[in-house]
């Protein structure tokens, strides 16, 4: 099973991310805010995650890790 990890404190909340998964498990987290004072990205059904890393790909600050 893939592991998406995201820096949370550097997202921006820009939703490429959200655009680019073709699983569509990637939503912005609407329970906390980070240090920048945006909505962070991150991943509702981990198992789901097939390991493509387009989110990875596309996102323009580095903040997504993705581990096969």
């Amino acid at each position: 099973m893939a592991k998406v990890t995201f820096k949370e404190d550097i997202c921006k909340g820009c939703q490429l991310c959200t655009t680019a998964c073709p699983k569509n498990i990637i939503v912005m987290a609407t329970d906390r805010i980070n240090v920048k004072g945006y909505h962070p990205a991150t991943v509702l059904e981990m198992e789901k995650c097939i390991g493509c890393a387009n989110c990875a790909l596309i996102c323009p600050d580095c903040v997504i890790t993705v581990e096969r």
